[in-house]
């Protein structure tokens, strides 16, 4: 999780781009048929994630509404051994000093942590072993998610936009023909001037706006961070309400309801209490989002069975000890979802946070 890099731009897939340009760059490569990283089952490529961690949920989610979690079709109608892409998972907390050293820690015998894996290629015991085996002479952030190719001995990309906007089509043609996994695409031509409309504020104001307000150091700083915040949920609540539902544009399930989620998930049960985001709660607040987030957790595969709770709450209070130095884990809210979806948008009144700096951002936003 790269929680001071608060600049996300949905980049063009560009094969031609260096993989990986120095020490101090990620790495940027692509998954596609011709390429140096072809697509391929059998375990070639892996996953390491962070259940706590928003951006690689956005891509851990993709995984398995592609059905990449599952194993490849093969051309005999045998299926291959073993998920498309195998995961391994860092456990949520400690996650080391002011400089990321040294890192996420994978569980072990002797340090166990439900809902972690130990990695599962090369038993390291720090995520930065394995980018140190991409570039021994590393010298960014140890941040999640990373794929990692297994053919090549590198990894092929740790930015979670990048993966978002290729992951979705990469695998395709292992996927059996016929299957709805084969023909979603989150990133549908009629649909693409809509989403690049409103990707740019989604991911300024909300997806990484929590983190400005939240990683705040002073009064001044934190109020000028938290309106956006709000404007934008304001806006996602009217966009969502305008298109009937049951998604962001309205029938169809895009990039944007993933790039939603991984934030809004963690909305009332972290961000309004840790990152003191607290002029409304979505389930408050938000009674359109609301339903919209509930219909994705319980009737959407892929969204429930990514999101692990007890990951994202300790991740947050027990990694960030300048905001909470006690550590301590609130037991609340209860429940952490609310069930029962009423997917009648349109007779839904849109709520909104109606604080004066609030409405103010919101008149710079476009219209939607």
């Amino acid at each position: 999780m790269k929680e001071l890099n608060l600049t996300c731009t949905m980049a063009p897939v560009d094969p031609s781009k260096p993989v990986h340009a120095g020490p101090s760059d990620s790495w940027h490569g692509v998954v596609a048929p011709g390429t140096r990283f072809a697509p391929e089952a059998g375990g070639r490529y892996h996953l390491y994630i962070g259940l706590f961690c928003p951006f690689a949920h956005r891509v851990n989610i993709v995984r398995v509404l592609k059905g990449l979690d599952a194993p490849a079709a093969g051309g005999d109608g045998k299926d291959s051994e073993g998920p498309i892409i195998p995961l391994s998972i860092v456990k949520a907390y400690p996650k080391g000093d002011d400089k990321g050293w040294p890192g996420w820690k994978f569980p072990s015998a002797d340090d166990p942590y439900e809902g972690a894996t130990p990695d599962r290629l090369f038993g390291s015991q720090y995520l930065h072993e394995v980018y140190f085996r991409a570039d021994p002479d590393y010298r960014g952030r140890y941040s999640v998610p990373v794929l990692w190719d297994t053919k090549e001995g590198t990894i092929v990309n740790n930015e979670s936009l990048e993966l978002l906007r290729w992951l979705p089509t990469a695998f395709d043609d292992l996927l059996p023909a016929g299957k709805p996994e084969r023909a979603l695409t989150l990133y549908p031509p009629h649909l693409r001037a809509r989403i690049d409309a409103v990707s740019p504020w989604l991911q300024r104001d909300f997806n990484t706006g929590v983190y400005r307000a939240g990683f705040a150091t002073d009064q001044a700083a934190y109020e000028r961070h938290v309106p956006p915040v709000f404007a934008a949920l304001n806006q996602l609540e009217r966009l969502v309400h305008g298109g009937g539902g049951p998604y962001v544009l309205g029938a169809e399930l895009t990039e944007l309801d993933v790039l939603a989620y991984a934030t809004a998930v963690r909305f009332d049960v972290v961000y309004v209490q840790h990152f003191k985001v607290n002029l409304g709660t979505i389930r408050g607040s938000y009674p359109v989002l609301h339903e919209w987030l509930k219909n994705l957790y319980w009737n959407v595969r892929g969204f429930r069975e990514t999101t692990d709770f007890r990951h994202i709450k300790e991740n947050y209070t027990k990694s960030h000890d300048k905001i909470n130095p006690l550590a301590i884990t609130p037991m609340g809210p209860y429940p952490d979802i609310e069930e029962g979806v009423n997917l009648d948008f349109g007779k839904i009144r849109p709520g909104a946070v109606t604080h004066p700096a609030v409405l103010e951002y919101q008149k710079t936003l476009p219209a939607v």
